[in-house]
């Protein structure tokens, strides 16, 4: 093509350039550079950054990240600019992992500036900073800090800079690698952050102490650290009255206590320690488990197993038919099951109530940990009893105090530290 009567060549990827407004752009500003008697391809014209062709390497790096090059073909000199770029990234929608029941129900998408422009929303503050990284390897990602200057625990912020900056030549393909690359442990039950695609939330962890990270391509914001109240407590929480919310986060913490042990105390009460109950109570469970083949630790098992699975298959069926299938194929099953004297019917009922205890936790990474630790808690009970949960619960309490990022415990409660330089 001509531009400014100049035969040029345009390099670029279509489907990241919005072709026909770029070059209208682009010719009003060539127009531009000869009535300000600039030429086209000198440094002040103004259009964009002069390089040169023979850099390979430079020239493609600027086509990938979206830049459209011009080449003279009088001359052996290009030009980098920023086109008009496509639209790729969907609107600002509804949370389809998080539901909102009083709050805002915007969510994070794929864009780094609408998410960055999403939190300044909810955070009216000249505390707020941003710190922006490029990992330059693999998928060259880019990444945004925020954190609340005078807030955040100045030990760990450092800490967390510096882990960052010293891997910026490594590839983050995955929140496994991102985890690596911070310096966690590969094997561990207790993940380091959370993720959250509700901006309000990110706000609240932003007001807290912690710290928010996003990554481009990635519709979740990544808050550090994880705290055990993260299991219990969200920002909308504080959208209802005090009583509301106290009796909220009363039935999570309830509803944590129920997953780990109902199914360990079940197992103590019946195989080891069943003089423990009243005669009466002992008498029903003993009634109800009559024909059943198997030890009380079994069929637990056996159950427990098949509640998980269809736990995994409702996440992986489509929406439109995944409640159907679960729910139906849960009661035919149960029923089955029970007719079949494989499992008592009171299990049943346990097994039930522990599940639905189960998705009381805020977030589904921290529901892992909880459904993990009933089964060590299950088996200890099944050996030893109740002596057995207890010690159990022990362990469980001794690994979570053991547990820390950059130096801030899990178990520590953060307060924000409102007017910290008065």
């Amino acid at each position: 093509m001509f531009l400014t009567q100049q035969p040029v060549m345009l390099a670029g990827y279509k489907s990241l350039i919005d072709l026909p407004h770029t070059l209208m752009l682009l010719q009003q500003q060539a127009q531009n550079a000869i009535a300000a008697e600039r030429p086209l391809f000198a440094l002040g014209s103004g259009i964009g950054d002069c390089i040169s062709p023979t850099e390979e390497l430079k020239v493609i790096e600027a086509m990938s990240e979206g830049n459209l090059i011009i080449l003279s073909e009088s001359s052996d000199l290009c030009i980098k600019i920023v086109p008009i770029s496509r639209t790729l990234s969907r609107a600002i929608e509804a949370p389809t992992t998080e539901n909102v029941i009083r709050g805002s129900v915007s969510a994070f998408n794929e864009d780094l500036d609408t998410n960055i422009g999403l939190i300044k929303k909810h955070v009216h503050s000249e505390k707020l900073r941003t710190q922006s990284y490029r990992f330059e390897k693999g998928q060259r990602r880019q990444a945004i800090l925020l954190y609340m200057e005078g807030q955040t625990n100045p030990s760990f912020l450092n800490a967390l800079k510096r882990r960052i900056e010293s891997n910026l030549g490594n590839n983050i393909p995955n929140l496994q690698a991102l985890n690596k690359l911070l310096g966690f442990p590969v094997w561990t039950l207790i993940s380091r952050f959370n993720t959250t695609e509700l901006p309000e939330n990110a706000a609240y962890a932003l007001e807290k102490g912690k710290v928010v990270l996003f990554l481009d391509r990635f519709p979740f914001a990544i808050i550090l650290p994880s705290m055990i109240t993260d299991m219990f407590a969200v920002a909308n929480d504080r959208n209802f009255p005090l009583f509301f919310m106290i009796t909220m986060r009363l039935l999570r913490t309830i509803g944590v206590l129920a997953n780990m042990l109902m199914p360990g105390l079940y197992v103590a009460l019946v195989s080891v320690n069943p003089d423990v109950l009243r005669i009466e109570l002992a008498l029903s469970i003993a009634s109800s488990r009559v024909g059943v083949p198997y030890p009380a630790i079994v069929e637990t098992l056996l159950l427990l197993l098949v509640l998980e699975l269809i736990l995994e298959a409702s996440i992986r069926l489509p929406k439109t038919i995944g409640p159907t299938i679960t729910m139906v194929g849960g009661i035919i099953l149960g029923q089955a099951v029970v007719n079949a004297k494989l499992v008592s019917n009171i299990l049943i009922i346990i097994l039930a109530a522990t599940t639905i205890a189960s998705f009381t936790v805020v977030g589904f990474h921290n529901s892992i940990f909880i459904r993990i630790s009933k089964y060590l808690i299950l088996i200890l009970s099944a050996l030893y009893g109740v002596l057995g949960l207890f010690a159990g619960v022990v362990v469980v309490c001794v690994y979570l105090a053991s547990v820390n990022t950059f130096g801030i415990p899990y178990l520590y409660q953060p307060k924000a530290r409102e007017n910290s330089d008065g």
